[in-house]
């Protein structure tokens, strides 16, 4: 086929072709950090990170993967709800040249035992109620070091106090993990490893940045081998379509999880590229959304169709005002 006749429907302003930049994912943050660095970054339950912090975060993450012994090609999961940590692990994972395996932390032990296991990770992130499910599945598995952190860690005073005692009640159980051995703590690994750059040989057609786990419709999910440029490719394909977006000004409401391949893409890499805001939200609730929503006054909304019709269907929908989202 010679004439591409979907070109028709396009919408006025809408580029018929494109040219994708040969680079690693990470470059977006690094070109941030340099360009915007105390541009806030990220948005979660009442605290920001400005683009340096964000940087140099993920920086230290991919040193201290290097100190497990992380190299080039190592597969590493992140299991968290979306919060600051995974992000820091995504594009920290990047620069240690690792390759990510998004987790989905609501998997029983059966199935995070088979994908950890034919993923070949060797480091898991997890959050600390996690815990308990990860050590039992890790025999079964490569994994070789477990890296732990919790929701309080990046929640501001004095929520951080307040947060055990609801976490106590709501899953009847708390978790405490001693750093040590194959133990690690994220806020010991945060503040005892240098931020320092690594070098990296770098192919833009061939190296693998994730491995996205999808069912499809029967048997097991497959992880789907996705290298930097089939991500930069995609997410600036999203950009193009938004067309009204402006670089710099765009504030992005991510709910949609990490672990699903839009949420990934429309949020956690969309964000960083165009040098937007990122406010997170762990879980979906409706009136905590419309919240959000009314008091951050993000610009973009990625969603799913039951997220949408549970805010239309909400009592006290006219009580907030959504008119900033494009």
């Amino acid at each position: 086929m010679t004439e591409k006749v979907w070109l028709t429907s396009y919408p006025e302003g809408i580029p018929h072709t494109l040219d994708f930049p040969e680079i690693p994912v990470q470059q977006f943050l690094t070109e941030a950090a340099q360009e915007v660095p105390e541009k806030v970054a990220l948005h979660f339950m009442g605290k920001e990170m400005t683009y340096k912090e964000l940087h140099q975060s993920a920086l230290k993450f991919a040193n201290y993967l290097r100190s497990l012994g992380v190299e080039k090609g190592d597969r590493v999961a992140v299991m968290l709800p979306n919060c600051p940590q995974a992000v820091i692990a995504y594009y920290g994972t990047m620069y240690a040249g690792g390759i990510v395996v998004q987790t989905n932390p609501l998997y029983t032990e059966r199935e995070l035992q088979y994908q950890m296991a034919d993923s070949g990770a060797k480091v898991i992130l997890v959050m600390d109620i996690l815990y308990p499910r990860t050590m039992k599945i890790i025999k079964e598995t490569n994994l070789e070091n477990v890296i732990v952190t919790g929701i309080k860690d990046y929640l501001p005073f004095p929520k951080n106090l307040v947060y055990p005692f609801i976490q106590k009640k709501q899953y009847g159980f708390s978790v405490k993990v001693e750093h040590s051995g194959t133990n690690h703590l994220f806020t010991e690994v945060m503040k005892a490893t240098p931020a320092s750059e690594i070098p990296l040989d770098f192919d833009f057609e061939n190296d693998l940045a994730l491995l996205q786990y999808t069912g499809g419709t029967t048997g097991f999910p497959k992880g789907v081998m996705l290298t930097h440029k089939n991500l930069i490719a995609n997410t600036m394909m999203c950009d193009a379509w938004m067309y009204k977006c402006n670089k710099g000004e765009e504030t992005i409401l991510g709910i949609l999880p990490f672990f699903h391949v839009y949420g990934m893409t429309t949020v956690l890499i969309l964000s960083v590229m165009q040098q937007g805001k990122m406010v997170l939200l762990p879980k979906f609730d409706a009136e905590q959304a419309l919240k959000t929503i009314d008091k951050q006054k993000p610009t973009l909304f990625p969603g799913a169709p039951t997220m949408y019709i549970g805010l239309l269907n909400h009592p006290d929908l006219k009580k907030y005002d959504l008119s900033t989202i494009k």
